[in-house]
């Protein structure tokens, strides 16, 4: 665990996006294609991207799973801004509300750390999954934001994306996609804007987490499970 460390040290906790970054099945695949060049005589070197919005680290609005829902460019960015903790809840593949004690719970963005995509070059075959009590544990405590190291807060096969749905009606945003494999537990300020696009059902983002000026004391490893 983590009591502090030097001050103002930036993890960043993006993936970074390249053809080699696996995304959704399906979805369109990342690409980058160079319109002009200066080699060529042009003014400037000028490209053109293509991709799913949900590529890589992004953010779910809730469009993207209810038809009356707010759109990227109708989202509250201090929701993306603000204090978070990483908790680690690796080597489980069913999370419940016994694996995040209230402890962790005193800011209003969660970061779970599940260890669950390892690769980014290939997407999983199966992820942890998030229990139905979940989103109701994480609203009753105040969670305004849950950021996973996964592709999605749902079992990949889903189609009814109950946790999506429940997440929502509490009032908690999504961030999915996650790098936390160097970033200890502990607390931080999250930077996690999405780009203004109107109209959007999801948008890809810089995800940074930044050392606290003033650290914020850790549960102790005996509080773990308890709640």
């Amino acid at each position: 665990m983590r009591e502090g460390a030097n001050s103002g040290r930036i993890y960043d906790i993006s993936r970074p996006v390249s053809t080699a970054l696996a995304g959704w099945p399906g979805d369109t695949a990342y690409s980058y294609e160079m319109l002009c060049r200066l080699t060529e005589g042009a003014a400037v070197n000028l490209g053109s991207i293509a991709m799913s919005p949900h590529t890589g680290t992004h953010i779910d609005a809730p469009y993207h799973y209810d038809e009356q829902g707010n759109t990227v460019g109708q989202l509250r960015l201090e929701t993306y801004i603000g204090l978070a903790a990483v908790l680690s809840v690796e080597g489980k593949q069913s999370i419940n509300p016994e694996d995040i004690p209230t402890a962790w719970l005193k800011v209003p963005r969660l970061l779970l750390r599940t260890g669950g995509w390892a690769d980014d070059t290939r997407f999983p075959e199966r992820i942890p999954v998030l229990s139905d009590s979940v989103p109701e544990w994480l609203g009753s405590h105040g969670i305004k934001l849950l950021g996973v190291d996964l592709p999605s807060v749902d079992p990949l096969d889903s189609k009814e994306l109950r946790n999506h749905h429940a997440l929502g009606n509490h009032g908690i945003a999504i961030l999915e996609g996650l790098d936390l494999r160097n970033v200890p537990e502990g607390f931080y300020e999250l930077v996690a804007l999405p780009l203004r696009i109107e109209g959007a059902d999801g948008s890809p983002v810089r995800a940074i987490l930044r050392d606290l000026p003033v650290p914020i004391s850790l549960p102790d490893s005996r509080l773990r499970g308890e709640t």
